[in-house]
């Protein structure tokens, strides 16, 4: 399945823009939201291929959104593939949690629009 439309949640006005425009150049359709309900009802609401997803958002933490997609007993976006993004230091037990149910984990601070667009290619090909 090739990775087309992608569904960013980021409540930062600057990262989410320009990773946005990288996106949009490199020919993804993108939604964006900017706290955690939108994105979680964005994300029930509409089949993504790929879901980026922050962990500290306004309303609802992306852990919460992560666990209400992926970690019930119900897979409710088994098409999408997720990323979390963060900066926020998560201790090794909360990491592990969110690789289990997450195909990424990124930290803002060392991704470039460049990696990231190189995250998404390689995740494309598996």
């Amino acid at each position: 399945m090739a990775i087309k439309t992608i569904l960013m949640i980021e409540d930062d006005r600057f990262i989410g823009e320009m990773y946005a425009r990288s996106l949009q150049k490199a020919g993804y359709e993108i939604d964006w939201t900017v706290d955690g309900n939108d994105g979680l009802i964005a994300a029930r609401n509409k089949d993504y291929d790929l879901i980026l997803l922050d962990v500290m958002l306004p309303e609802r933490r992306g852990t919460d959104i992560l666990d209400a997609l992926k970690g019930g007993s119900e897979d409710l976006i088994p098409n999408a593939k997720v990323i979390v993004l963060t900066n926020f230091e998560q201790d090794d037990e909360s990491r592990t949690a969110m690789e289990k149910h997450a195909n990424g984990y990124l930290i803002k601070a060392e991704i470039t629009p460049s990696k990231l667009l190189d995250v998404i290619r390689q995740l494309d090909a598996q």
